[in-house]
């Protein structure tokens, strides 16, 4: 595309044809072949009159394909795949309903709020990063992919935080359709013996 043909009307087209919802400042010059400094000036602009969401420094969204809360907590912070309570009460392991999106990160904890929605990010060791799988996620007539933990490891993520002293224990915990097995499996990559006995606590 043209420097002088970069509009909104074609960078909506654009955006469309390759299906994006989400894309850095380095990802929108490769498509647009603009130099970083018009690329800047044109995302600011037009974030500023409410046709892209700045998801946060260097992470825009593109409103006509707007993402979904989940996926946008998987593009906020990477890696990450979406557990802990939030995937809990999506599975139904929790009565409650949650608002704000928890994920499991190798990377420091972080909180973000992006349009009145929070998101938690929790640092896991690297060993037990793994549990989670690829949901598919309909908004109207799209379809997305979006990384959630296994329901046993969301769980797991989440009582290994109640161990640390960082979460509290839920008492209503519906464990009728997990897998113990499972469950004792991603516990034991947390190498955390106080998780461990949590478990045969809770199901004791």
């Amino acid at each position: 595309m043209k420097r002088d043909r970069l509009t909104y009307l074609n960078v909506r087209s654009k955006l469309k044809e390759t299906r994006i919802s989400t894309f850095t400042p380095a990802l929108f010059r490769q498509l647009f072949e603009v130099p970083p400094q018009q690329a800047k000036y044109f995302l600011e602009t037009y974030a500023k009159k409410g046709l892209f969401l700045r998801l946060k420094q260097g992470l825009y969204a593109f409103l006509d394909r707007a993402p979904s809360e989940e996926e946008t907590a998987n593009a906020l912070y990477k890696p990450s795949y979406i557990s802990f309570e939030y995937a809990m009460s999506r599975y139904g392991i929790i009565p409650e309903t949650v608002y704000i999106i928890s994920c499991a990160t190798t990377k420091p904890t972080r909180f973000f709020e992006v349009a009145d929605i929070g998101y938690s990010y929790f640092k896991i060791k690297k060993e037990a990063y793994t549990g989670y799988r690829l949901h598919k996620n309909q908004l109207g007539e799209r379809s997305s992919y979006i990384l959630m933990a296994e329901p046993e490891k969301a769980l797991v993520d989440y009582l290994y935080f109640v161990t640390l002293g960082k979460k509290t224990l839920n008492d209503r915990l519906e464990l009728g359709k997990l897998d113990k097995r499972k469950i004792e499996r991603y516990a034991k990559l947390f190498q955390r013996e106080k998780l461990l006995m949590l478990i045969k606590k809770i199901y004791d």
